[in-house]
């Protein structure tokens, strides 16, 4: 028989999936009327440079989209060339199973009115005969501007993209395909640090996308390769969103109906929560206590309603003691935003007798703000959990703290001997 405290709290995981449902049910579309009922389909979302032989992702979308034969409706209206960038990608989709093919809409695509398109009969047939749909890399704003109105509103063609989702089809998307996923998108973005030192503006780094996986989410991509989950948090404190998404290159985020998170492909993805996170405005530049930042690896699902982890099953056994460290000596990088090092850091740190790590991000000698740097202090809490995989060297990394502070560098910052 189970405890009355179990069965309060399986109650309690009810009752805020039931509330987070009615809230996706009446998220706003981009440019009008609110969604008339929540979504019964799923999203791949990723994070860009995913390899022809990532069979886990390819045939997780055509499976997710039917199986064997599925229609996947190809959009490349992020691409410079969306023709040839629409053919690799059917090409790859059809050798998995697939029965993909191209919608003619995009804003580079030569001798065609992408207005026009948007808003024909035929084309948005088209779309609606698929069970999924897949969005390719380049340019998001040419996504968004291809299938928003002037005024914002959808054009019939992402009505019928809507009406697949909604129905129980799939939505993925590639690098460009996965920025548009949260309602928030970066645009004409500038480097990390730049948007660390100078902020984001709306219409200029940042403009809406079309909010696929809610209101509540932001999403980025390219992560852990660029260290772009610096640049989620300004924009993420800019516009109110407490969760963000950034999952790395040849991996992906499947995205079901019931809020399911899971991690597929080569690596992962970082979980940033800012719930419990402050700004001191009496500091000039930017900064923030009290983030907290997670790791999720390949096979680790994660719950946006409840907030319920799951370790994939290599680590399910292998929670880490802190009482038992593997590791001693103190834990610092001096280029956080470098390839990996975020991730390296947490891993060193989650299984160390150390209870904080410490980042450092300066740029170039010659850029506006020579000076002007940031520290990323990273520190364990009472709620801090680490996981280690028995079948490779892997860490699933939880609840980290992460406090960022600006920090003046002398100049100059090196001299010859």
């Amino acid at each position: 028989m189970k405890s009355s405290s179990s069965l309060y709290q399986q109650l309690c995981a009810a009752l805020l999936f039931a509330l987070a449902l009615c809230s996706v049910q009446a998220v706003a579309a981009p440019g009008g009327s609110a969604i008339g009922s929540a979504p019964q389909g799923t999203l791949v979302i990723i994070g860009g440079g995913l390899r022809a032989d990532n069979a886990e992702v390819w045939q997780r979308i055509v499976k997710l989209s039917g199986g064997p034969g599925a229609r996947i409706a190809v959009l490349a209206s992020a691409a410079m060339n969306p023709e040839k960038s629409g053919e690799s990608i059917i090409k790859k989709l059809n050798q998995y199973g697939a029965d993909a093919f191209f919608v003619p809409l995009a804003v580079k695509l030569p001798n065609r009115d992408y207005r026009k398109a948007a808003e024909d009969p035929a084309i948005v047939t088209q779309i609606k005969s698929a069970s999924g749909i897949y969005f390719a890399g380049g340019d998001q704003g040419r996504i968004t501007q291809a299938l928003l109105r002037p005024d914002g509103s959808r054009t019939a063609a992402l009505e019928a993209i809507w009406s697949v989702y909604r129905n129980g089809g799939v939505i993925a998307g590639s690098s460009a395909g996965a920025a548009i996923m949260s309602t928030t998108m970066f645009y004409d973005a500038k480097p990390v640090l730049d948007m660390l030192k100078m902020g984001v503006t709306d219409g200029r780094e940042i403009a809406p996308g079309l909010g696929f996986i809610g209101s509540d989410v932001f999403v980025d991509q390219h992560l852990l390769v660029r260290g772009r989950f610096a640049r989620m948090i300004p924009v993420m404190l800019k516009k109110g969103y407490h969760l963000g998404l950034g999952i790395d290159e040849n991996s992906a985020m499947v995205v079901d109906a019931m809020r399911d998170v899971e991690v597929i492909g080569y690596s992962g993805a970082l979980l940033i929560d800012l719930s419990g996170a402050i700004s001191d405005r009496g500091v000039k530049n930017f900064n923030i206590s009290n983030a907290a930042i997670s790791y999720l690896d390949r096979g680790d699902k994660f719950n946006l309603v409840t907030r319920v982890f799951t370790p994939s099953p290599d680590k399910a056994d292998n929670k880490l003691d802190p009482n038992q460290p593997d590791m001693r000596e103190p834990v610092f990088t001096n280029d956080i935003l470098g390839n990996n090092a975020v991730l390296d850091l947490m891993g060193n740190l989650i299984d160390n007798a150390q209870q904080e790590a410490i980042g450092i991000a300066f740029g170039n000698p010659r850029d506006p703000y020579p000076d002007l740097g940031f520290e990323f202090r990273f520190s364990k809490t009472v709620n801090s959990v680490g996981y280690s995989s028995t079948e490779a060297e892997a860490y699933s990394v939880l609840k980290l703290r992460l406090d960022i502070r600006p920090i003046q560098l002398r100049q100059p910052l090196y001299r010859y001997k």
